[in-house]
């Protein structure tokens, strides 16, 4: 899998998951764009990368703002000359209020939805001008969640996996693809401050491979998704989980 010279941005690449996505990416060879809200923790991810020989830089991002993603990918485009890969990965999940549908506040309702589901939308949105040049691949963070029934995460992340669908369709013609990954549990501190350690070992003691996911396992999807080996796969949702799908 070559990336020699491609053009990445990872939202949310300020921590987590999405870290784990900009390390491997510059890793093989790509120029990364450490896309995130929190500007410490972006920079600190982004000078750590150059500090290992590889190329990166640090553009914050509020995808929930139309005009931060049309900047981000403007800042992106000046930079690099292109836009080969975007990876929709930046979400509202640490911390997060664990309430209901019908008992959620309805402001905090609407900016958790125009994060979690809208932003992949605005993101792409954004990208396609500059990628349309040479296509690329775009890949959206969903979850196992999206099954499950859990209130406003569950709903965002299921609908992001209709929006992937929708959008292979109008991107496929630009030779653009889009694919999901779907990560079941994954030791991060956003998991570990949203849930309880209860409610982990739970979780684990139910999957065939009953461990927690780490960002690595994540990131070797990523890599796949993204590149030539995976050209004839567009649509997709890809759960990286375990097996934790195979619930009971």
């Amino acid at each position: 899998m070559s990336f020699e010279g491609k053009v990445g941005i990872i939202t949310g690449a300020g921590g987590g998951i999405g870290e784990g996505y900009a390390r491997a990416l510059a890793a093989k060879g790509a120029h990364v764009v450490v896309a995130d809200i929190n500007e410490a923790e972006g920079k600190r991810v982004a000078e750590s990368i150059k500090g290992a020989g590889q190329s990166a830089i640090f553009v914050p991002v509020d995808i929930g703002l139309v005009e931060s993603c049309n900047a981000l990918a403007a800042a992106t485009h000046k930079a690099f000359g292109r836009i080969d890969y975007l990876v929709n990965n930046a979400a509202l999940f640490g911390g997060m209020r664990l309430s209901m549908l019908l008992d959620t506040d309805l402001d905090y309702y609407f900016r958790f939805m125009n994060i979690n589901f809208h932003g992949c939308l605005l993101m792409t949105r954004a990208v396609v001008p500059f990628m349309k040049a040479q296509g690329g691949a775009i890949i959206n963070q969903t979850s196992t969640a999206a099954y499950m029934g859990y209130g406003p995460y569950s709903v965002a992340k299921l609908a992001v996996n209709g929006l992937t669908m929708g959008l292979a369709r109008e991107l496929g013609p630009l030779n653009i693809r889009i694919n999901g990954i779907a990560p079941g549990p994954t030791d991060t501190p956003a998991l570990r401050t949203t849930t309880t350690p209860d409610y982990i070992n739970a979780m684990i003691a139910g999957m065939p491979l009953a461990r927690l996911g780490t960002p690595q396992d994540m990131a070797d999807a990523m890599l796949f998704l993204l590149s030539d080996e995976a050209k004839w796969i567009t649509g997709h949702t890809l759960n990286v989980d375990g097996g934790q799908f195979m619930r009971v």
